[in-house]
């Protein structure tokens, strides 16, 4: 059931599902004054009317075409300019963007609801009551389409710029981190190494494993008692030669059984690119992508390298500040957790080569690096003390100004009073 919510999840983002949503409501709307309207009483569609019904239906579509039209090339705008002002990888948050699905959907919707209508209407499938039933409808759809209309024009003046875009990714990765925080072991078992006479289990897919589901490795250990030992997290590359996996039999006698390499192979998810939802070092990848590219010779935008360094303390904050508290524990299965280690490379390391010869970006690397080393957390104080003194020595050997390097040094003197401590 985990993974069918997992899934579902993933669906809802996609712009086709809320279209088709809002498209089949349409439609459905429009029909609905064939069934309801017999049941009005006569002396009331006579009051009221709606002869001019027609009319607004026929302006309605029309203009509602060319409205879905201009938010899907602004919406493609907008994905294209995060693209080459961010990164690639961030084009896929802004087309999960809510507003601009509604909008998109709700006018989408109202051309398919105007347009059913206009058929139905010119067919005679109305009568006096459909044709009131629809006149009502209608006022509703025009309503929609204002409110949804003031919305998205104010949504306009954000969507594609920088700014905004650092932002989605900063809230996806945050939200990602805090998942993992909470169950870094997908509600496995920790294991420091894979024991003897393990089976090792592949993949014939090449790929990045977007998802995992934890609770079906549970199923088939216990089908086929024994323990799996998960070799491959997701975000990591996989291809035939490399295990996914390792099964070890508590029957040291009993041979792998034809179904259980399947069973196991269909608990990965793999596909051509990385995902936010279940990598929680992806997030951090596409982060200090921006900052990379700030940092380029052909941008050279260093606040946007230095606003994307100062992001990483509250990234970063929960492996800090969050127990682990998984919602169960699934037997049978083994998974590693993601070494503090690795987190800070993703975070770090490109922004440390790219902005060593910044003082400005160092300073602000240093500061980011102090914060984090007063953490309670052993391995990440650690690992921020280590990058720091690597940020250091890189900016000692980038800097040409002698006044440059001492104010830097100034900076990482933290370090030092924190190892008398």
């Amino acid at each position: 059931m985990a993974r069918v919510a997992v899934t579902m999840k993933r669906v809802t983002k996609r712009l086709w599902f809320r279209a088709t949503l809002y498209c089949v409501v349409g439609i459905v709307t429009a029909l609905i004054g064939v069934v309801v309207g017999p049941w009005l009483p006569p002396e009331f569609t006579r009051k009221l009317g709606a002869d001019a019904v027609g009319s607004i239906l026929t302006i309605l579509a029309s203009s509602m075409l060319a409205v879905t039209t201009f938010s899907l090339s602004t919406l493609v705008s907008a994905a294209s300019a995060a693209a080459s002002g961010a990164t690639p990888r961030a084009t896929g948050l802004l087309l999960e963007d809510k507003t601009a699905q509604t909008a998109l959907s709700t006018f989408l919707g109202s051309f398919l609801f105007s347009l059913v209508g206009i058929i139905a209407l010119n067919t005679g499938l109305y009568g006096e009551g459909g044709r009131l039933v629809l006149f009502v409808v209608t006022l509703g759809v025009v309503a929609l389409i204002v409110t949804t209309l003031l919305r998205w024009i104010d949504h306009l003046g954000r969507m594609g710029r920088l700014g905004e875009t650092i932002h989605r990714v900063s809230q996806n990765c945050e939200q990602t981190m805090k998942a993992y925080a909470r169950d870094p072991l997908l509600g496995g078992q920790a294991f420091t190494a894979v024991p003897p006479g393990a089976i090792a289990i592949h993949h014939q897919q090449t790929g990045y494993i977007q998802g995992l589901n934890m609770a079906s490795l549970s199923a088939v250990a216990s089908a086929s008692d024994a323990d799996i030992y998960v070799a491959l997290r997701p975000g990591a590359f996989c291809e035939p030669t490399r295990p996914i996996a390792y099964l070890v039999f508590h029957d040291t006698d009993a041979t792998l059984k034809d179904g259980i390499t399947e069973r196991m192979c269909q608990a990965f998810d793999v596909g051509e690119e990385r995902l936010f939802d279940e990598d929680p070092r992806f997030g951090l990848i596409v982060m200090c992508e921006i900052g990379s590219r700030a940092l380029s010779a052909a941008i050279n935008d260093s606040g946007t390298a230095i606003r994307v360094v100062s992001n990483m303390v509250s990234l970063l904050q929960p492996l800090a500040c969050t127990e682990p508290s998984p919602a169960k524990v699934l037997p049978g299965v083994f998974i590693r957790p993601i070494e503090v280690q690795d987190f800070f490379e993703d975070a770090f390391l490109p922004l440390i080569r790219d902005g060593a010869g910044l003082l400005e970006v160092g300073i602000r690397l240093q500061k980011t690096f102090r914060a984090l080393a007063s953490s309670t957390n052993r391995d990440v104080a650690q690992a921020a003390v280590s990058f720091a003194r690597s940020s250091l020595s890189r900016g000692q050997a980038a800097l040409a100004f002698e006044d440059d390097r001492q104010r830097l040094q100034r900076e990482a003197d933290w370090i030092n009073s924190l190892a008398r401590t």
